[in-house]
């Protein structure tokens, strides 16, 4: 059942075709929504907030327009925009009503209501790049959308996060238990010899199955490989047959970059080795104990902001891997939440003036932008929190979005719906195959 939050405030490839037109943001096919829906879009990209958010007015005072998401941090957002409309005309009496489904069924509901007679859905904030290119972007369901107060925004990247739009970048990062002065420096380590980091399932949450897909892209196994040039030649010796056994499998799936075999291999032992869990949260709060003695993981940074400090556990108790300068390789992975306006969209100008606060304003963007390990794609909006956890907690001293999302040792690996899309559907097989065999 969805979840819904009623905020009213009346008294207060054709993916590669899509990304390379950045500035429409329009599919390859046409049906009359979509064409309609795209004249709109034009009009929208060459105006400011202030014009988006009186269009919006216009369309929406006495109305309700629908959201769906897969973050219920919306519905907070949602609350800030009507209130910034309500500044404009204290006499708007909009609603916005926030739905967050479960269990991944967002690319269900969405589809069930554009093909449905009616239409309730505007919008959306979406996470799976690899569903949202093969599932909505492809088949045109999903139409993107670029403010022109985000693309003029100071140091906007609109090639990394313009098509689809992405609202911010999360970190998943590695992280280990440091009581017994073991320090992990190189991303080989956590597929050694007995190693089982904790990590959610690879169907329970795609995006973690899409930074494995990643890892056979060129640009990701070029760094998987260097990291394993880095290794000393004794743990070299040890992972050396597995990366041999990857080559002609790599080309049996198709993986065309020239060290694939060194993502692959490092793919398949992680998927061999991982120990389940149901959520990130369950993994953080095992790791900080002192009885997790030399056990590893793979989850969102921000969750050591809820660790409850005792004498069994402390934020104290685990290192973030990537924060030791002598590490080498990637040091997790960022996914990222996309926002898309919907081809059936009954309000699409409100929708339009919301995707903008949401990436042009602070506040628009402070639901989210309250927590270490997730920024915005536009930088000039960001919070800092390199002081986060003082000198007590430095773990928690986020080193930012230069760091995470660069291109040097420890950054994240980022995932690219087009390429994701392209081998899903045969190496998702490959990793279910390799799990299901544990």
């Amino acid at each position: 059942m969805k979840k819904r939050v009623l905020f009213s405030l009346a008294p207060l490839a054709l993916g590669l075709s899509l990304l390379a037109s950045c500035s429409s943001g329009t599919p390859g096919s046409q049906s009359s929504e979509t064409s309609e829906i795209d004249n709109l879009i034009q009009q929208a990209q060459t105006m400011s907030n202030d014009e988006l958010f009186k269009k919006a007015i216009e369309e929406s005072n006495g109305k309700t327009m629908y959201g769906v998401g897969n973050s219920s941090r919306g519905s907070t957002a949602a609350t800030s925009f009507i209130e910034e409309l309500q500044k404009i005309d204290p006499n708007y009496t909009g609603t916005i009503e926030w739905s967050q489904p479960k269990n991944n069924s967002i690319f269900t509901i969405l589809n069930a209501d554009i093909n449905s007679a009616t239409h309730t859905y505007s919008m959306t904030l979406i996470q799976d790049g690899s569903q949202i290119q093969s599932k909505m972007i492809n088949t045109g369901n999903l139409i993107n959308f670029i403010p022109k107060d985000f693309k003029d925004a100071a140091g906007v990247n609109v090639d990394a996060n313009g098509a689809p739009l992405a609202l911010q970048s999360l970190a998943k990062v590695f992280m280990y238990n440091n009581l017994d002065g073991k320090a992990y420096t190189n991303v080989w380590q956590f597929v050694g010899k007995d190693e089982k980091p904790l990590f959610m399932g690879v169907n329970s949450e795609p995006v973690g199955k899409n930074f494995l897909y990643m890892l056979t892209s060129e640009t990701y196994s070029d760094q998987m490989k260097d990291a394993f040039d880095a290794l000393p030649a004794s743990e070299q010796a040890y992972f050396q047959p597995e990366v041999d056994a990857m080559e002609k499998e790599a080309a049996s799936l198709g993986l065309t970059a020239p060290n694939a075999k060194y993502g692959l291999a490092w793919v398949k032992l992680w998927a061999t080795q991982y120990n389940e869990r149901t959520d990130d949260g369950p993994i953080c709060n095992e790791l900080v104990t002192t009885s997790a003695v030399g056990e590893s993981g793979l989850l969102v940074y921000s969750k050591l902001r809820s660790v409850e400090e005792s004498s069994s556990s402390s934020v104290s108790n685990v290192a973030v891997a990537a924060y030791d300068p002598n590490y080498v390789g990637p040091g997790g992975y960022a996914y990222k939440h996309y926002l898309q306006l919907v081809k059936t969209a009954p309000m699409p100008w409100t929708a339009m003036a919301f995707i903008s606060y949401m990436t042009t304003s602070e506040d628009g963007f402070a639901a989210w932008g309250k927590d270490i390990g997730g920024w915005s794609a536009n930088p000039g909006i960001n919070k800092d929190h390199s002081n986060d956890g003082g000198e007590e907690f430095p773990v928690k001293n986020d080193k930012g979005q230069e760091f995470w999302l660069g291109s040097g040792n420890g950054s994240l690996v980022q995932e690219d719906p087009v390429y994701a899309a392209q081998v899903a559907p045969v190496l998702g097989d490959w990793i279910d195959m390799i799990v299901g065999s544990k």
